[in-house]
């Protein structure tokens, strides 16, 4: 079987607290590993979308309205759902690995950076699928 669930692939979550939530693929990993025995990959994804902006909000309202909220987790293939968008996930690669998610302070730094990245490219207007939300 071709493996088309690479780093950058953007997928919706369809279970859990996060269903419905686009995320991109950091680090697969198709064999599993001791703690998690399944095929699942480290994902990034926006928890809390941008808002609509007009041209009459003022420069402190955008600024308020184009704030993202990403989150990090490790999702079973089984609950993803894959799309035929790509994202580059160069710029915070580095930060998300295994051992980001046992200790809460690492995985806030991995959460501010994931941020930062996710809100220079809304900024940019690039990747505009990726950033708006779900209607269903």
């Amino acid at each position: 079987m071709a493996k088309f669930l690479k780093a950058g692939k953007v997928a919706v979550v369809v279970r859990g607290r996060y269903a419905g939530k686009k995320v991109v693929i950091v680090k697969p990993h198709d064999e599993g590993s001791k703690s998690h025995p399944f095929g699942h990959a480290l994902v990034a994804g926006v928890e809390r979308y941008p808002l609509k902006v007009t041209k009459k909000h003022g420069a402190k309202k955008v600024a308020k309205r184009t704030k993202i909220k990403p989150f990090i987790k490790v999702v079973n293939y089984n609950h993803l759902l894959p799309t035929r968008y790509t994202l580059d996930v160069e710029s915070f690669k580095s930060v998300v690995s295994t051992e980001t998610f046992e200790q809460p302070s690492q995985r806030e730094e991995a959460k501010k950076v994931i941020k930062k990245a996710f809100e220079e490219r809304h900024q940019a207007g690039k990747n505009q699928w990726f950033f708006s939300k779900l209607r269903f």
